[in-house]
């Protein structure tokens, strides 16, 4: 069986096209559908119980963030295969079945992502590896492109190629498959996703986890979803950034070991520095 799990706010119109695509292309075997709406003020939920009954509704009364959002619906999913999608997604043919028949290809895959595709029908950039120091200064500094192959080039993945089947180490959120047996293997099942890392950096780590017990994660060109992008987070941008970059930090010191963390506080203020820069201001980040 396999639950697809949604987290929702504010994002009415986007999840109306995202549940219905649901319906026209649906997968071959049972399935089911969570939405987690956090406290949308725009009908959302409305929307869902008058237009989608079967689709099983949570509400926790606020807007918990992304990562305790999901934990929700892991909670409530009964699936061997769960899916985590982002509402500003459509499918437009069968990649659901597609992206299934991927990971039973591969039974030491963990967890799956699949091609996206922006609004202007061009490939999103949607695979990195895991974050470390080096691979963070050259995301910040251009020189990734420039050492595409070395430690610098190693976050961004620039060689990445979009039209192989093979590993991925961390594909974006924005569509996750994952296995439950492997899930099993790195924590609780139903609150998979730290939720110290509220909005960005939940599924790098998680992914990170389930790389580390041995439960890789693959990728599937064969399988699409169109991919509207940051349909949420665009509405605070300067809280978005913020977190963003804190979450990074977080990330950094939870997975890096050894002499490496002797330079962690370095990192932080690189972080920062940046998440200042880029927000032309400071911001105290998510705020549940």
């Amino acid at each position: 069986m396999l639950s697809v799990l949604i987290v929702s706010w504010n994002t009415e119109e986007l999840l109306r096209a995202c549940l219905k695509s649901l319906d026209d292309f649906p997968p071959s075997c049972e399935h089911e559908v969570i939405v987690v709406d956090n406290a949308s003020s725009d009908g959302s939920a409305a929307m869902v119980r008058a237009e989608f009954p079967a689709v099983n509704l949570i509400e926790p009364g606020a807007n918990t963030g992304y990562a305790a959002g999901n934990n929700l619906a892991f909670g409530a999913a009964s699936g061997d295969l769960l899916l985590t999608l982002n509402p500003d997604t459509e499918f437009t043919d069968g990649s659901l079945d597609a992206a299934l028949a991927a990971l039973d290809r591969h039974p030491d895959w963990g967890a799956l992502g699949i091609k996206q595709i922006l609004p202007d029908g061009s490939v999103q950039r949607s695979v990195r590896g895991f974050p470390t120091q080096l691979g963070i200064l050259g995301a910040l500094t251009g020189l990734d492109k420039l050492f595409t192959g070395s430690s610098l080039g190693s976050y961004t993945l620039h060689r990445f190629d979009y039209a192989v089947e093979g590993s991925a180490p961390q594909p974006m959120g924005t569509f996750l498959l994952f296995r439950r047996s492997a899930l099993q293997a790195v924590g609780d099942v139903k609150a998979p996703f730290d939720e110290s890392f509220p909005i960005f950096f939940n599924e790098v780590d998680l992914l990170w986890r389930l790389s580390k017990a041995g439960h890789g994660c693959g990728y599937c060109p064969d399988a699409t979803v169109q991919h509207h992008h940051g349909a949420s987070t665009k509405k605070r941008r300067k809280a978005m950034i913020w977190e963003s970059h804190r979450s990074l930090v977080r990330c950094l010191y939870k997975h890096t070991d050894g002499v490496s963390r002797l330079t962690l506080p370095l990192a932080a203020i690189l972080s920062y520095a940046a998440a200042f820069v880029r927000a032309k201001g400071y911001h105290a980040g998510f705020r549940p």
